[in-house]
């Protein structure tokens, strides 16, 4: 029996996994701890996928596998130390069964653009946690592994929590107090829902000609994060709330003495300008197209109120 892997058990990789179990594939999840959603077709393994002496045997009969972990933290000094290494024995251990490895990709690799990103915009950030971002996407590059890496904006969705469109917003907005959003309400910002992602990397890992290749998944049109909260407002049949702003400046401040608040402001360029991306050519490419932004925040909202 042919088997998807799925390393990590966030939202995304937890969305891939359920994606592929309800379509009727056999699913193995690998965590530290074990978890991973409930499913007959989802199979959870206690492995910690960045030691190569577990990783051989949790592979085996693997067609695919998506690798969705993420570092114990936020921050460049986490990331240069645990993902590079982690990633390299996945590729190493995917290459022997000879399955391809589907990375979910953030858009920290183009850096500081002036311009809508494409597939075709460079990938060379030069600077902290971005820089890391583009070696790995290098690295996947020369690896005799067949990788794709499937990039999206910043998430939302169920089972998203510690993400700008999570428990910081869906939560806030729906009790109906003033929600504070980073850098600026009324800069054009994409948003990308996380079945949208999922699919993509599901569909890529199935079409060889899309093996080795960086993609980008199916994106709304981009809206300010003044529209997300009234978008937000609206899937929840509440008025829409008073909308503050963190200042950039402000944050940049308090890191100069924070550590994890230095971690957020060196990003916050993504949220003082237009920060979007054009996912027109990958969409052709996969034959998919982006949920409606309604149709998306309604069972985002959904889920939300199911964990109420």
């Amino acid at each position: 029996m042919s088997v998807h892997v799925v390393t990590g058990a966030g939202p995304v990789g937890t969305t891939v996994a359920l994606q592929l179990a309800e379509a009727g594939e056999h699913v193995r999840v690998l965590t530290r701890s074990g978890s991973g959603p409930e499913h007959p077709l989802v199979e959870r393994r206690r492995v910690d996928v960045s030691r190569s002496d577990r990783l051989g045997a949790a592979l085996a009969g693997a067609v695919t596998v998506h690798h969705c972990i993420h570092a114990s933290a936020y921050a460049a000094a986490a990331w240069r130390a645990e993902l590079p290494a982690a990633e390299r024995t996945v590729l190493e251990a995917a290459g022997r069964v000879g399955a391809v490895v589907v990375f979910p990709e953030s858009l920290y690799s183009y850096g500081r653009v002036t311009g809508p990103m494409t597939e075709e915009t460079p990938r060379d950030a030069d600077f902290g946690k971005p820089a890391i971002r583009a070696e790995l996407l290098g690295a996947r590059a020369a690896s005799p592994t067949p990788t794709v890496s499937v990039a999206a904006s910043d998430f939302f969705g169920p089972h998203v929590r510690g993400a700008h469109g999570g428990e910081r917003l869906i939560p806030t907005v729906l009790a109906g107090r003033t929600m504070r959003v980073l850098g600026s309400a009324d800069q054009p910002h994409s948003w990308t829902y996380v079945p949208d992602l999922a699919a993509a990397m599901i569909r890529a890992a199935a079409t060889p000609a899309l093996h080795d290749t960086f993609l980008l998944a199916p994106t709304a049109p981009p809206l300010t994060q003044r529209e997300l909260v009234a978008a937000v407002a609206k899937a929840g049949g509440v008025p829409v709330p008073k909308v503050g702003v963190i200042p950039a400046g402000l944050l940049r401040a308090i890191g100069t003495v924070h550590g994890a608040t230095r971690e957020i402001a060196e990003m916050s360029y993504q949220f003082t300008a237009a920060f979007v991306l054009d996912s027109s050519r990958s969409e052709r490419l996969l034959g998919l197209a982006p949920t409606p932004v309604d149709d998306a925040m309604r069972a985002t909202v959904s889920w939300w109120a199911e964990q109420a």
